[in-house]
């Protein structure tokens, strides 16, 4: 998926595990399928999973997530794979790496949903008890930046779309959601990356919310996101009225779905799972 990634196969997990957790050595590994860009990920026997990044820039986030998955866990109302034992740079791996819990479930495409509206408003929740934990001394992240920032990446992804979309509109979009209003509050708790893909159901209600590499304190925009994403209309609207999102921050959503712009052309070739659900947020912030 990327021209600098590390080479990562069952083998070198088993002979991870053997070196650093050989209590876990004898467990079956299997590959797990995902549309997932930073880490690969396998299912260690029944109840576990190994989370190794694929390239240099998502080491960031693998040891964001040892370090403040154990603070927030505990205050959030959904499951979240904490890890449970961490791995070390050696020989035969350069990156810090991760063994999780395997929470079950599968991804929470709107189909999965037994009430999109209730799931929405339970999602809610789930933003409204993250931003309420003590953000200080969180990290930072990009995606709780001022969205204008994002001017020359946006423009640069607009310019490669090849008629995916109509780029005249998504200029005019991004132009009007980079005109709004920076947050002007304190900062916050985000997740940062809000989609179907990184959420998990069960009998028909959300369960768990997975992948915090993009966590970080900041502007709590990024998190409309997902209004687009999964939820149609009414849901969308019932998302936005439980966060009590006002129209500068709902505005800045847009924006931030947007900026999958720059992802369509880098992952057309390698991830289109990924890009399609780029192109059908972007479709649903145009068509709103």
């Amino acid at each position: 998926m990327h021209d600098d990634e590390v080479e990562i196969d069952a083998g070198l997990v088993r002979r991870l595990l053997a070196s650093q957790h050989p209590r876990w050595a004898g467990l079956p590994v299997e590959r797990v399928a995902s549309s997932g860009t930073d880490n690969a990920v396998y299912r260690l026997g029944e109840d576990l999973a190994a989370r190794l990044p694929r390239v240099d820039w998502a080491v960031e986030g693998v040891t964001k997530e040892q370090n403040w998955l154990p603070v927030l866990a505990p205050h959030l109302p959904l499951a979240v794979p904490v890890p449970v034992a961490t791995g070390e740079p050696e020989d035969a791996f350069p990156h810090p790496w991760s063994v999780v819990p395997w929470l079950r479930g599968e991804p929470a495409t709107l189909d999965r949903l037994t009430d999109p509206v209730a799931a929405a408003r339970e999602l809610a929740g789930f933003v409204r008890a993250l931003q309420a934990v003590d953000a200080s001394g969180g990290p930072t992240h990009p995606r709780g930046r001022p969205l204008r920032l994002a001017d020359t990446m946006v423009r640069e992804g607009i310019a490669g779309l090849r008629g995916e979309l109509d780029a005249d509109a998504v200029i005019a979009a991004w132009e009007r959601a980079a005109a709004a209003p920076d947050h002007d509050g304190p900062p916050v708790w985000f997740h940062g990356d809000l989609s179907y893909l990184n959420l998990l159901s069960r009998d028909g209600r959300l369960h768990a919310v997975l992948d915090w590499g993009t966590c970080g304190v900041g502007d709590p925009a990024i998190e409309a996101t997902v209004a687009w994403s999964l939820f149609p209309p009414e849901a969308r609207h019932a998302y936005r009225d439980a966060l009590d999102i006002d129209d500068a921050t709902w505005e800045r959503g847009k924006g931030w779905v947007l900026t999958g712009v720059y992802g369509i052309p880098y992952y057309r070739d390698t991830n289109p799972v990924l890009v399609a659900d780029k192109v059908a947020a972007i479709e649903a912030v145009l068509a709103d």
